[in-house]
């Protein structure tokens, strides 16, 4: 099977290319890229006025398969992955039960594999059951597929467990990614402030966050291992790995599209669609996480899609479960907050969502050149829409941005030299 995409604009930080070129795609591979390629084809696609980037990664979701398929399934969260342009995710391990033994983790797998949208590499939780009282097995879930370890949803409270963890993962040639949430300040709702107390919710204190952030960054330093930090969203955790990393520490971390995009004032519009974990916070902290991705503080960009059933999350905003979707709007969120601010270029883009993604993930992916798998994403740029409800791929509809008018949006998405994604036919 060829196809040939026409008259895109390809962007690929590796290559450092932006410009016009016609892609060549046979089988599951890139077989040639040029100006002008006049080889017959199976099917061309026309991408004049359309970007073409390597296919986004998401190191950072939830699938909640198993235990709360309610909330969203493997296959459902694949259709909105691929819908939102993303050819490879992450899952996090806080499913019931958690992917604590090789059988488990496999059946996460083999699912990934029947439904056959988007690469599925899943991690595998740090202790047993997340409980944080003993670690699992680690040789035995890296060789049966995880792609690294968490216990995201739950810190790891104990300092020595923390540290074997991490030890023990950089032996293996792979990393830990650490929910930091130091639990004796991280009670409350939202971002502890104003809002907070004009809404009379206790609020969450940045110190939850910021405290075990410099406990990691401690640990890699200390030992000379890798340490990677779950979506930062505040100004001092930023502050802290910029000067970690230019002392040389194996540091690395994430942050999501909300954190650059809303403040914690968005819960007065959205309410418990904008309550998640870290919580939004304040605009320095908003206005940080932007120079973060701009200075190169900031590895990758990720979603944390967090589904809800619509009666969980109706619970009030003290008691609601915290998370929102982030699939199908995180490039217009990229677009609109980072590239259209001038923020970022769309070469920094590809940096942050999919070549760095690859690079922490240790994949042969989050690049455009020939030989490599077509790992694909084609959008409009320019695209304008109202995203509504109705349109909502994913099972749960949990998100602030209902209702608002987005831009940029993907047209079709590449796994292996295969459409998975097309938006005219979806």
């Amino acid at each position: 099977m060829k196809r040939l995409l026409k008259n895109g604009t390809l962007i690929d930080y590796k290559t450092n290319i932006c410009e016009k070129y016609d892609i060549l795609i046979e089988d599951d591979k890139i077989k040639q890229i040029g100006k002008k390629i006049e080889e017959t084809a199976d099917q061309i696609i026309d991408c004049a006025n359309f970007y073409i980037i390597p296919g986004m990664i998401d190191m950072h979701c939830h699938l909640r398969e198993p235990g709360f398929e309610h909330k969203e399934t493997i296959e459902t969260g694949s259709k909105s992955a691929v819908c939102g342009g993303f050819t490879t995710i992450c899952p996090m391990p806080n499913t019931k039960p958690t992917p604590d033994s090789a059988n488990i983790l496999q059946k996460i797998i083999e699912e990934a594999k029947r439904v056959n949208l988007c690469n599925v590499l899943p991690y595998a939780s740090v202790s047993k059951g997340e409980k944080g009282e003993e670690l699992v097995d680690f040789q035995e879930l890296k060789q049966a597929g995880a792609i690294a370890f968490s216990d995201d949803g739950m810190p790891v409270v104990n300092s020595r467990m923390m540290r074997e963890a991490i030890l023990e993962a950089d032996k293996l040639g792979t990393f830990v990614a650490s929910h930091c949430e130091e639990k004796s300040v991280a009670q409350g709702a939202i971002h502890a402030g104003k809002i907070a107390e004009q809404l009379g919710v206790e609020g969450v204190l940045p110190e939850a966050e910021e405290i075990m952030a410099g406990r990691e960054i401690v640990i890699a330093e200390t030992n000379k291992v890798r340490a990677h930090i779950c979506h930062i969203s505040t100004k001092t955790t930023k502050n802290m790995v910029r000067d970690a990393k230019k002392r040389g520490v194996k540091i690395t971390c994430e942050t999501c599209p909300h954190y650059f995009t809303f403040t914690v004032d968005e819960v007065l519009k959205s309410g418990v669609n904008a309550k998640m974990n870290p919580p939004l916070r304040e605009e320095k902290d908003r206005q940080a996480i932007i120079e973060g991705l701009k200075e190169g503080t900031i590895d990758a960009i990720i979603t944390d899609h967090a589904p809800h059933a619509e009666d969980e999350k109706n619970k009030g905003l003290a008691t609601a479960p915290n998370g929102i979707i982030g699939f199908e709007t995180a490039l217009s969120a990229e677009i609109m907050n980072l590239i259209d601010t001038e923020a970022l270029s769309y070469l920094d883009l590809v940096r942050l969502t999919s070549y760095n993604p690859a690079q922490l993930l240790q994949i042969d992916r989050g690049t455009i050149e020939e030989g490599k798998v077509a790992d694909i994403t084609i959008f409009d740029p320019n695209e304008t829409y109202t995203y509504t409800k109705e349109m909502i791929v994913s099972k749960s509809k949990n998100s602030p941005f209902i209702g608002k008018q987005l831009k940029g949006r993907v047209q079709y998405t590449i796994v292996g030299g295969r459409i998975v994604f097309q938006k005219d036919k979806n």
